[in-house]
């Protein structure tokens, strides 16, 4: 028998209350910011850009998806690496890099339009539940590395660290368990506030900049052109940016795989409706104009999904509100930087349970779908879908590197269709 949908308390379509839709859009930004400003901290780009452009990024996507998907977008990890090298050949000028990235958007617009063009029939034949299911866990369980290192729990770790990190997900947990009526829906609102106030009582926060930062500055943007307000970069079609181009094969499969799994959170088909190709030019259009403002690529978060998934929010206007705020915020210094010193133990400790929400959705798909794993074709695409997808694998080929979660879904993909059928 499959097993029940929880009902969403609000659906896409429907608005809180006022006081409630603030709480719950703030809930949103916490749960993207530690993702969205490391990024540009990584590459050297200015944090107030990225925090502007995953809020503008969202709103593009919204308008292209007619408000038909609660998504909301930050900064992509999968092109640091390109961009770095890019901008390290480039000696510094991030031209080359913000070139490339604004070709991947143009990638992305050319797959909608080709999806648009043959229909989404082949995704039911491509991405059946037993190729689905495990893709959608090694999406959450690839992003676990990161959530233990950051919650502390690693050799040598601080003890510190992992008591806030045990506390933060407690609170989360027992308020999300536990809580009745409005304190039921913010659990890592308040999760994250109850963990900050452990942390600042045993000397984990550091307010230095806090101190150091103006109350109000503009987003420090570099734009493609030179102005009196602005520096600017040069647009450089060298081999430096059309090398970052590749990866936007390897973002478009993770792509599939994020709206697959907020698909089966809200029970509905954002692939077919929307429409995978609305959903492809939303990320890529946000993608290419957070380049042009001097941002990274934007992508669909995990964590916000985590949080769709765990409160049964799903409304979008409570993502809209999310995203004016971060883009309010970009313009106030001091309080971008007080959200910065959020530690990272922290942050882990809400990360463990959004990216565990993740994978264990991957593990209800194949719950529902009835999945028979009495059948050892099934086994052998799921088993090696989470042991290439979670094992570090990587396959370099000329143009590009598959590794995480696009390997793995390539892997899936082709026993899918090359395994005969039992009967």
């Amino acid at each position: 028998m499959a097993v029940s949908q929880r009902a969403l308390l609000l659906e896409v379509h429907e608005k809180p209350p006022v006081l409630t839709g603030i709480l719950l859009s703030f809930q949103h930004i916490f749960a993207m910011f530690g993702a969205t400003i490391l990024v540009p901290l990584i590459l050297g780009m200015p944090v107030s850009v990225a925090l502007f452009a995953s809020g503008l990024g969202t709103l593009i996507y919204r308008f292209a998806t007619k408000a038909k998907v609660p998504v909301y977008l930050g900064s992509s990890f999968a092109y640091i690496s390109a961009m770095a090298v890019a901008i390290e050949q480039m000696g510094g000028d991030i031209g080359a890099a913000q070139t490339g990235i604004v070709l991947v958007g143009l990638v992305y617009v050319s797959a909608a339009a080709l999806v648009k063009l043959i229909g989404t029939r082949w995704i039911d034949t491509l991405l059946p539940p037993i190729v689905i299911g495990p893709m959608i866990m090694v999406i959450g369980l690839g992003l676990a590395g990161s959530a233990v290192t950051n919650a502390g729990f690693v050799a040598g770790g601080d003890v510190r660290h992992m008591f806030v990190a045990v506390a933060t997900f407690l609170i989360t947990a027992f308020v999300n368990t536990k809580a009745k009526g409005f304190f039921k829906i913010i659990p890592f609102l308040i999760g994250i506030v109850g963990g900050y106030l452990i942390a600042l009582a045993i000397g984990l926060v550091d307010f230095t900049p806090v101190l150091q930062a103006r109350w109000f500055e503009l987003p420090g943007f570099i734009l493609p052109f030179q102005t009196p307000w602005f520096s600017s970069y040069r647009p450089y079609f060298g081999p430096e940016a059309l090398a970052i181009v590749p990866v936007a094969l390897v973002t478009i499969s993770e792509h599939i795989g994020d709206h697959t799994v907020l698909g089966k959170i809200c029970d509905r088909e954002f692939m077919k409706e929307p429409g995978l190709n609305r959903t492809l030019i939303g990320d890529g259009v946000a993608t290419a104009v957070s380049a042009l403002i001097g941002g990274p690529a934007n992508t669909t978060y995990g964590e916000n999904t985590g949080v769709i998934g765990m409160t049964r929010i799903a409304s979008v206007s409570v993502i809209r509100n999310a995203a004016l705020f971060a883009i309010g915020l970009s313009f106030l210094g001091k309080f971008t930087a007080l959200i910065s010193t959020i530690p990272s133990p922290v942050l882990g400790g809400m990360a463990i349970l959004l990216y565990g929400v993740i994978a264990s959705n991957g593990l209800k798909v194949l719950i529902e779908e009835q999945v028979d794993f009495g059948m050892v074709r099934n086994l052998i695409i799921a088993s090696s879908m989470l042991v290439l997808g979670l094992g570090g694998a990587t396959l370099e080929l000329p143009l590009l590197t598959l590794s995480g979660t696009a390997l793995s879904a390539l892997a899936g993909i082709i026993l899918n269709l090359i395994l005969p059928k039992e009967v």
